[in-house]
């Protein structure tokens, strides 16, 4: 097992943030770990970016950072293959609704990449979680795991992999005719941990029969979904609120 290789650390109003990059599947994959000033251990959420985003983007820093302010919790994010510092290609500038429009019309071929890829990440999360729980202060656990959209696509495999989650956050995803998805449908019916799934109802990048049909996939007893009305990116910001009730329910503070 691959250690964290730390690279800086800043805090601030009580949060510490550090930059890390952990070896995995013959890569260094960039990541940042956020954890509550003046604690010696904590329970960590793991985060997973959507498509087109990174471990910085605004929502991930603002889940992260609040996570650790409400809730004395650490949090984790890593760079996805092919997004923020690991892309291969320049980064373009191009507008949510035209990268939106790419992804909804991305052919076949494109998809099967596309969840090929996401398959690799799995994997990466597992190396990440394994340097984590060697870490001091995180090591003690325990962790769970939100992610929506791509982060579902991910981080439902992972977690279904990884008995080390005690409870995780999906949703903008589903199952119907896409690559991958009758295995992913698979791998909900084996997750038994508590689960909210976050649904948009005039979603443009998911049928919302797919997404229904995900969540009834899900094997676990104890599995809530809210649905709100609007397109992909346009969840409220009181799901947040939610998210935060969910995991201060199911991960246990040892404080």
């Amino acid at each position: 097992m691959a250690p964290l290789s730390w690279t800086n650390e800043t805090t601030d109003q009580g949060v510490t943030e550090r930059s890390f990059e952990v070896a995995a599947g013959g890569e260094n994959v960039p990541g940042i770990a956020w954890s509550p000033e003046g604690k010696d251990h904590w329970p960590t959420i793991l985060i997973g970016h959507g498509g087109t985003q990174h471990k910085r983007t605004p929502g991930v820093l603002s889940l992260a950072r609040r996570l650790v302010r409400h809730l004395g919790f650490g949090a984790v994010a890593i760079d996805a293959p092919d997004h923020g510092d690991r892309r291969t290609a320049p980064e373009e500038s191009v507008a949510p609704n035209e990268m939106r429009q790419r992804i909804a019309n991305m052919t076949p071929e494109q998809l099967k990449a596309m969840a090929d890829r996401n398959r690799g990440a799995v994997g990466e999360w597992r190396a990440t979680l394994d340097a984590v729980a060697a870490t001091p202060g995180f090591s003690f656990g325990p962790f769970g795991y939100w992610g929506v959209s791509m982060g579902t696509a991910i981080g439902l495999p992972y977690v279904a992999s990884d008995p080390r989650i005690s409870a995780a956050v999906f949703g903008l995803a589903g199952v119907g005719n896409r690559p991958g998805s009758e295995r992913l449908a698979e791998l909900a019916a084996s997750i038994k941990i508590p689960v909210l799934f976050l649904f948009q109802w005039d979603d443009e990048l998911m049928e919302r029969e797919h997404g229904l049909a995900l969540f009834d996939a899900l094997g676990s007893d104890d599995k809530t979904m809210h649905v709100n009305p609007g397109g992909h990116i346009q969840m409220p910001f009181h799901e947040r609120d939610s998210v935060e009730a969910f995991f201060a329910r199911h991960i246990r503070n040892t404080d």
